[in-house]
């Protein structure tokens, strides 16, 4: 691995970092769009896929004009976050806790990815990387949109899921 000398060094590792995240969640959203139980988030998984690919082609774009490879670098942060989903699909749970437990999977990875793109922005912005800049803030603010849809969604889920635990309470006879 090369030394890291200077901010367009750290920049070009931290998009590398940002590619190998949205290569990962690629791979994940599908599976997290088939364990939701509620259809609107599914579709939101598949709408968020789509988006992930647009940001994966714009970081591409990126790397492109730098005249560097987008690859090379594992990012082991999504690699956690994407385990704690598949961890959430395998759960013993009802549907509306799984969904539940899918949201707050997915807007762990959207903070994670806000934060990451919040630093590449301002680092471009330093380099002088004005398009480049002006693609991230792109992606950055699709980041929150996502993280404020999957607030709205958890709004309603995880009042379900509060609803099945009370019925298994109701359903299940105490030992007193």
């Amino acid at each position: 691995m090369p030394k890291i000398n200077n901010l367009r060094d750290v920049y070009i590792e931290q998009l590398r970092d940002l590619y190998s995240a949205e290569q990962q969640l690629i791979k994940a959203l599908p599976k997290m769009a088939k364990a939701a139980t509620t259809p609107e988030l599914a579709q939101g998984f598949e709408e968020h896929l789509e988006q992930t690919k647009g940001h994966a082609n714009r970081l591409e774009e990126i790397f492109e004009k730098l005249d560097e490879k987008p690859t090379g670098k594992k990012c082991k942060a999504m690699e956690g976050l994407v385990k704690e989903g598949a961890e959430a699909i395998s759960e013993d749970a009802s549907d509306a806790a799984r969904d539940a437990l899918l949201i707050a999977a997915a807007q762990r990875v959207e903070h994670y990815e806000m934060a990451g793109y919040g630093s590449v922005k301002t680092f471009a912005d330093l380099l002088g990387e004005e398009e480049a800049a002006e693609l991230l803030a792109e992606t950055l603010q699709e980041e929150k949109e996502t993280d404020e849809k999957l607030t709205e969604a958890a709004e309603s889920i995880n009042v379900e899921a509060e609803k099945e635990g009370e019925e298994e309470e109701e359903e299940t006879p105490s030992r007193r």
